[in-house]
């Protein structure tokens, strides 16, 4: 019996189901003869599971990223995002950081509740919090949960300042909350966008909004009173790298008024996934790709350092920073400032419950 090539799903950026780090056997797709591979069926569903979590902000003390604190309403991204950093957490759900990862979501249905209970806690010292630093806080399943949506109507109620990541158009479902927040220093937006080219987008992002739905969504909220900032991040050697400027552009014209880069990161399983769509899609420079990728890594596919993790090493990464600095600094693009005002923050009365009669 032959191994079968891995083929992609409608709808889907990860190639296959690999099994995660902590499984024993890994499952390959074989033809038998008989006209049964044993794959995965044409269109996979997406399934919402309830995550029943007894905590909501999630804290970190890592050196290179802007934030300490954050919030997530969701496991799994139904974006699908081939490159995407969460991919591995969900080997921690015994589940594959592959198609799993895009179609078997965890929704955090307490969160709103969850957030506030915390947020009144004697021994909260409020930050930034970050909505959406793992996965999309606006993917698809958003529109039906709606989650995200009660998670800022409480940092509202409390004055509590939030940063939000996306990449989705949807954001401009809580411009409502949004706006007046961001009139008083305590909300803004950072919206990544890949690639101006929105086929390679679709293949690469699958459900994320389009690349035109998402500029247009800066113009919305910068128009609106939100600070905006771009994210071309991740930047893929020979991919879409060339696009950086034009991006950068495209995002100041819009009204964006900050940006920040990261160069591709391949973790854990995301490496052999993102090797495996990238033979399936884009075959002709496949091996240049992951070539420089490694020229950036010290010969590796991927480099876990403090310091290092985000930009790489080495003559490309350095003529990436040095692209990156020049551009932001051309288009007044280098304002970011990710702490906003605390000083508002304020913990509103507990509402009061009606005592029954017996």
């Amino acid at each position: 019996m032959d191994e079968l090539s891995p083929q992609p799903t409608r709808g889907r950026a990860a190639v296959s189901n690999l099994g995660s780090r902590f499984e024993r056997e890994q499952r390959v797709r074989i033809d038998d003869g008989w006209g049964c591979d044993g794959g995965l069926p044409e269109k996979l569903r997406t399934i919402v599971m309830a995550d029943a979590a007894r905590s909501i902000i999630s804290r970190n003390d890592s050196p290179d990223i802007p934030f300490d604190s954050s919030v997530n309403p969701y496991r799994g991204c139904e974006h699908g995002c081939v490159y995407c950093f969460a991919r591995p957490t969900h080997a921690y759900l015994g589940l594959s950081p592959g198609l799993d990862f895009e179609t078997k979501l965890f929704a955090k249905r307490d969160a709103a509740a969850l957030l506030a209970r915390e947020l009144r806690s004697r021994s909260y010292v409020c930050r930034t919090l970050a909505l959406g630093a793992n996965t999309d806080p606006y993917q698809p399943v958003e529109r039906e949960e709606g989650i995200t949506r009660e998670i800022l109507s409480v940092c509202r109620d409390f004055n509590q300042p939030v940063s939000i990541i996306t990449k989705s158009a949807n954001v401009l479902r809580d411009l409502d909350i949004l706006a007046p927040m961001a009139a008083d220093g305590l909300a803004h937006v950072a919206m990544s966008i890949t690639s101006l080219d929105r086929d390679l987008a679709r293949t690469m992002e699958p459900r994320a909004s389009t690349p035109g739905k998402r500029l247009e969504a800066v113009r919305t909220l910068t128009g609106a009173g939100v600070p905006v900032a771009v994210l071309t991040s991740p930047m893929i050697p020979a991919l879409n790298d060339h696009e950086m400027e034009a991006i950068l552009e495209a995002a100041a014209d819009a009204g964006a008024t900050a940006a920040s880069y990261i160069l591709l990161r391949l973790p854990l399983e995301i490496a052999d996934l993102f090797g495996e769509w990238l033979r399936t899609h884009y075959p002709d420079r496949a091996e240049r790709v992951l070539s420089l990728i490694r020229q950036s890594r010290d010969g590796a596919l991927y480099r876990s350092e403090f310091g290092t993790r985000m930009k790489g090493t080495g003559a490309y990464a350095d003529l990436l920073r040095s692209r990156f600095r020049l551009a932001i600094k051309r288009l007044g693009l280098d304002r970011r400032r990710w702490e906003m005002d605390c000083s508002k923050f304020r913990v509103p009365a507990a509402p009061v419950r009606q005592l029954s009669l017996f």
